[in-house]
C-alpha cells in the first residue's frame, strides 16, 4: 500500500522532479524507509499535532503535508487532505486521493495521520499545515467528506499531477479536495459532480497555483511521464510555459479568502525540535522558531 500512497502523496509534487528524470520514474516505488530512531521521532511528531486536533474541539481540519523539494516553485506544500475525527479507520485519519499504481487509476483513501506524515522524502525534516474551520462550514464539510458516494462522485477517473482545475479529463489529489468543498459549501443547492463544482469554484473565485516553469525542454518532458499532461491546460498557458494546478497554497487561500475566521496551525520537526505557530505566516525554512512560536524538544 506504500507504494500505491506514494504518488498521492507526492501529487503535483511531480513538477519539481521534473529536471531529475531518476526522480520522475520512482515515483511508485516505495518511500525511504525509516529507520528506528526516525519512526520515533514522526510517531511523537504526530502525536503532537493530534493532540492539537483534539485539543481544537473541531470535528475535522484541512491538513497538507510536505513532500519533495518544491522550493524552486516557492511551494513547501504538495498534498493536501480532510482530517476527519469521526473517521471510520480510525480518529483524525485523512481521507484523501491517492493513486493506486498496480491499479493504474485514482481512489479515495482513508489514512491514519502518521502514516499521512511518514509518505515524505525528507525524514529530517518535514512540515504539516493545519486550517481549523468555522463551525458552520466545518459541518458542512464533515457530511460531505463522510458521505463515501458524495466523496466518490467528485473523483476523476484519470489522475495527473499537474491537472488543470477547470477542465474533467485529469484530476489530482488537491483538486479532488477543492471539488470536495464546492460540495460542501454550495449550499442551499449543492453542486452535482465536477463540472459543477469547478463552475462553482470559477465563480467562487478560486485562483489555483501558478507555476512559471520556464523551460520548454520541461513542457516537454512533461509529455513523457505518465502522471503529468499537458493537454488539458488552456493554449496561452503552455505558450508561456505556465501550469495553473491546484495545491495546498491555493487550497489555503480560497479558504481564508471565503473563512476569514478560520485558523491556521502550523508544525514542523528538524533534528529533534518541533516547532508549532499559529497564524498565516509561515515557519522559516529549516524549521527555524520565532519569539511567539511553541518550541517542543523532544529527548
Amino acid at each position: 500500500m506504500r507504494a500505491a500512497l506514494r504518488i498521492a502523496l507526492l501529487g503535483a509534487a511531480l513538477l519539481g522532479a521534473l529536471p531529475a528524470q531518476a526522480g520522475v520514474l520512482r515515483v511508485c516505488d516505495e518511500p525511504p524507509e525509516p529507520s528506528a530512531a526516525q519512526q520515533d521521532l514522526l510517531l511523537r511528531f504526530s502525536a503532537i499535532v493530534k493532540d492539537e486536533l483534539e485539543r481544537s474541539g473541531q470535528p475535522l481540519a484541512l491538513v497538507a503535508r510536505s513532500g519533495l523539494d518544491l522550493a524552486r516553485f516557492g511551494q513547501r506544500y504538495s498534498h493536501a487532505g480532510i482530517s476527519l475525527k469521526a473517521s471510520g479507520n480510525t480518529p483524525w485519519s485523512v481521507r484523501q486521493l491517492y493513486y493506486a499504481c498496480d491499479e493504474k487509476r485514482p481512489r479515495i483513501y482513508d489514512q491514519g495521520l502518521s502514516g499521512f506524515l511518514f509518505g515524505t522524502d525528507n525524514l529530517r525534516e518535514g512540515y504539516i499545515s493545519v486550517l481549523l474551520l468555522p463551525a458552520e462550514a466545518a459541518a458542512e464539510l464533515e457530511r460531505a467528506a463522510l458521505d463515501d458516494a458524495r466523496a466518490v462522485q467528485f473523483l476523476g477517473p484519470v489522475y495527473s499531477a499537474n491537472a488543470y482545475p477547470y477542465a474533467l479529463k485529469y484530476q489530482n489529489c488537491n483538486q479532488w479536495v477543492m471539488e470536495l468543498l464546492a460540495a460542501a459549501w454550495s449550499t442551499p443547492a449543492p453542486v452535482q459532480g465536477r463540472e459543477q463544482a469547478q463552475q462553482w469554484l470559477r465563480e467562487a473565485g478560486y485562483a489555483p497555483t501558478r507555476f512559471e516553469v520556464g523551460n520548454p525542454a520541461l513542457m516537454w518532458a512533461g509529455s513523457l511521464v505518465p502522471w503529468l499532461h499537458n493537454d488539458d491546460h488552456p493554449a496561452d498557458d503552455l505558450a508561456q510555459q505556465r501550469y495553473q494546478v491546484s495545491m495546498p497554497a491555493s487550497i489555503e487561500g480560497f479558504v481564508r479568502q471565503r473563512l476569514p475566521q478560520a485558523q491556521r496551525i502550523e508544525f514542523c520537526h528538524a533534528e529533534r525540535r518541533v516547532v508549532v505557530r499559529r497564524g498565516w505566516e509561515a515557519i522559516a525554512d529549516g524549521c527555524q522558531p520565532a519569539a511567539e512560536d511553541t518550541v517542543i524538544t523532544l529527548n
